[in-house]
């Protein structure tokens, strides 16, 4: 069983760019397998990816910043969370794949629905469709608001009175 514990966060730095491209790269993998592409082909397509992602961020979200998710001082994955006057809106969360399917995804949005419950705020979120993670999403009580044909916008609006 995971130790939550020893989870910890700090803001990401410029020297986590190497940290976080192979964390991107980890979460496309599986896609990029079945493209029989070679490796160089793979690289570049997930370089050029990566980039685009970071600039659509700073972007769309220009006042926050990543945080980096660290268990016992080894970096494990990043949260973008962007508060704001209407909501909080998870812009996205990764977990290398040694990380994955232990429970630490659920215990950081169970986090995040918690503060907006207390607030009484939504939580928002972007997915593609066929991502794995709506099913947890959906578990967690997030609904389908819009399909744009990749991806789904979920939202989840619990408050207790």
């Amino acid at each position: 069983m995971f130790n939550f514990g020893t989870l910890a966060f700090r803001p990401a730095s410029p020297e986590d760019e190497s940290f976080l491209f192979d964390l991107y790269s980890s979460t496309r993998a599986e896609e990029l397998k079945s493209w029989g592409w070679d490796t160089q082909q793979q690289s570049q397509f997930l370089r050029m990816q990566f980039n685009a992602q970071q600039q659509s961020y700073r972007a769309y979200f220009p006042n926050n910043y990543y945080q980096i998710i660290m268990n016992d001082g080894c970096l494990i994955g990043s949260m973008l969370v962007v508060r704001n006057k209407k909501e909080i809106r998870i812009a996205d969360i990764a977990l290398l794949p040694a990380y994955q399917n232990q429970g630490i995804g659920t215990y950081l949005i169970q986090n995040l629905l918690i503060e907006a419950q207390h607030i009484k705020k939504p939580v928002s979120l972007q997915v593609v469709k066929w991502n794995r993670a709506v099913h947890l999403y959906e578990r967690l009580g997030f609904e389908k608001i819009d399909d744009t044909g990749i991806y789904l916008l979920m939202e989840w609006r619990k408050f207790s009175n």
